[in-house]
């Protein structure tokens, strides 16, 4: 009992110290960072961390012992040479064994009643001290990602566990435990920082740990208590029946220890240290600047793109830095943080402009005021340039209908139905285009391209606030042309028992005339449907009247009429339930008046 306060004692005291270093170490690092700034990160880095042991897997000879779960402290040292490392871990971890033996209603060979159980059960501690390769994953300078492989050895003691009963005396389960040294280990450790300052961050992750063939102790069953008679036992079922429990082997019958692996599983948490290096002075202004900036050597310019009404930033807009004579000295970029830096810009005077999407955006200037704020602060002189179109940027997606393969070399047509205004432009090789819309305009746009029928996609700006929104997304589907496939026309739409071509059919029928006349050598069938209201033979000369007028529109544009096909088809070819007699919505009816085009095969008759 002695002992066993003196290892709690132990315990406790070296829990206090890890929790009380790691509070200094928090305190220190912090208080460095925030009075040292003219610094760059070193190679070395180190990480104190605790957690959980999640799932402990212990393999060997003694049925009925589970191990459980518990707390974990680590450390590692690491040096990287850019994405690689190499590094050095120490890792304790704390178990506990535990016995399932079943005790309830517990009866020997003889038939006499097992009780007064006593269960002695002693934590398992494992040491691993490893060396072995990093890797090492930089997003940006706050986060980034580590996989750790170690390969060394291990210490593992403790795990003494002993179930008895006392009437009779037997001993029902019993496991000597471990003390054993320099058993081989690997381990593989995965975890991802957030640097809170340059050099202190914050550390989470996961484990994989194993020991290689770590033998158990021998061991002697505890004094005054019988092992014989007893490798089968009973319990009792409640109904006068006995069901037997095969008890497995134990120590004084086994003729050697089991030397089997054990492995764990766990995840941990903790602080992450990346000491920092000083930078050599300035040789001019003998000042350490980081950025660098003096006479000689210049200033690092950071510009960033911004939209003036949204406050977003805007990557890939072209920027340039222009001397007081108009000459270009730098030029580039926005990366997707909206931001470009122009390198080592000797002192002077210059203008920043921008320019998105062919749209000139509001200048700045760079004086040589700012160089000399450079010079006694060391930081990188900072401007930014904004976006102040009050127009939209319609950033849209040709792709093939019912994929996502994208179409390039596509024309995009866009059609302002306010001001009767038309833009054309083409896509790139991932399907991309972009336009300028106004605010409070509603617009028509599809795609033009051979074999391919475009759907056309109505957009409304009124639906967007421009102090919220620049980019309005959008995707246009284009429709492989095939012979025999049918494709329906949206927007040909006729006032009720008429058929003459209304205005806002045209632009519909308009792209079949310019898919035919991109593709001369193509007939087409133009097929009118109608719902199943009024009699078949009215519907039926009312959708023949619909597709003639349909051709003559399209021969009235150019198209040679034995090219053309006007099909009436009533109300024989409904695409829902709405027959006679059923009753419908008028959206459901809706869906069975409507336009097709298909391409004739050559071989139809």
């Amino acid at each position: 009992m002695l002992l066993r306060k003196i290892e709690l004692l132990k315990l406790h005291t070296m829990k206090r110290t890890i929790l009380f270093s790691f509070i200094m170490l928090i305190a220190f690092f912090c208080s460095n960072a925030q009075t040292n700034n003219n610094v760059t990160p070193s190679g070395f880095r180190a990480n104190i961390h605790g957690g959980y042991d999640v799932r402990p897997m212990y393999s060997n000879n003694t049925p009925f012992i589970v191990y459980k779960g518990g707390w974990m402290a680590g450390a590692s040292i690491n040096y990287y040479w850019n994405w690689i490392g190499l590094g050095a871990d120490l890792d304790y971890i704390n178990n506990k064994p535990k016995s399932i033996y079943p005790i309830s209603n517990l009866f020997d060979a003889s038939g006499a009643a097992v009780s007064g159980f006593s269960l002695t059960e002693k934590q398992v501690r494992r040491v691993f001290y490893g060396v072995g390769p990093d890797f090492k994953y930089q997003r940006n300078n706050r986060f980034d990602a580590e996989l750790l492989l170690r390969g060394g050895l291990s210490t593992i003691k403790g795990g003494f566990t002993s179930l008895t009963s006392s009437t009779p005396a037997y001993l029902l389960n019993y496991h000597a435990g471990y003390n054993a040294k320099n058993v081989p280990a690997a381990k593989a450790q995965l975890q991802i920082n957030y640097f809170v300052t340059p050099s202190f961050g914050l550390t989470a992750g996961a484990y994989y740990l194993r020991h290689f063939k770590a033998p158990e102790l021998s061991g002697t069953p505890v004094t005054g208590f019988t092992t014989t008679g007893i490798s089968a036992s009973y319990y009792s079922l409640g109904d006068n029946s006995k069901q037997g429990i095969y008890m497995g082997m134990l120590p004084s019958n086994r003729t050697d220890p089991c030397k089997c692996d054990i492995s764990s599983i766990g995840v941990f948490a903790g602080i992450v240290i990346r000491p920092h290096k000083k930078e050599r002075a300035c040789p001019v202004c003998g000042k350490v600047h980081y950025p660098q900036c003096c006479q000689t050597c210049g200033c690092n310019i950071t510009i960033t793109a911004r939209d003036k009404y949204t406050k977003e930033v805007l990557a890939n807009t072209d920027v340039v830095l222009t001397s007081e004579t108009g000459a270009i000295v730098q030029s580039g970029t926005t990366n997707t943080y909206g931001t470009v830096v122009f390198n080592n810009v000797s002192s002077g005077n210059y203008a920043v402009k921008g320019k998105l999407y062919n749209v000139d955006l509001q200048n700045d200037a760079v004086t040589v005021i700012d160089f000399e704020k450079c010079k006694q602060n060391g930081n990188s002189i900072q401007k930014e340039i904004l976006y102040t179109d009050e127009n939209f940027i319609l950033k849209g997606k040709v792709v093939a209908c019912n994929t996502t393969t994208p179409l390039g070399s596509a024309s995009v047509v866009l059609l302002n139905n306010s001001v009767a205004e038309q833009k054309t432009t083409t896509t790139n090789d991932k399907g991309e285009f972009i336009f300028h819309a106004l605010q409070n305009a509603s617009y028509n746009i599809y795609g033009k391209k051979n074999s391919y029928f475009s759907q056309t996609e109505t957009i409304s700006t009124n639906n967007f606030d421009r102090n919220k929104t620049l980019f309005i997304k959008l995707e246009v589907c284009m429709e492989k042309v095939d012979c025999g496939n049918t494709i329906i026309l949206k927007n040909i739409l006729y006032d009720l028992d008429k058929y003459f071509i209304r205005d806002d059919a045209k632009p519909e029928l308009n792209k079949l005339v310019q898919f035919m006349k991109d593709n001369p050598a193509v007939k087409v069938e133009l097929s009118s449907h109608t719902d199943s209201r009024a009699s078949d033979s009215y519907n039926m000369t009312l959708s023949q009247n619909r597709a003639d007028a349909a051709v003559d529109y399209l021969v009235s544009q150019g198209i040679e009429r034995n090219r053309l096909v006007g099909k009436g088809y009533g109300e024989s070819r409904l695409l829902n339930k709405c027959k006679d007699g059923v009753p419908c919505s008028e959206a459901e009816h809706q869906i069975n008046r409507r336009t097709e085009m298909k391409v004739i095969c050559p071989d139809a008759k």
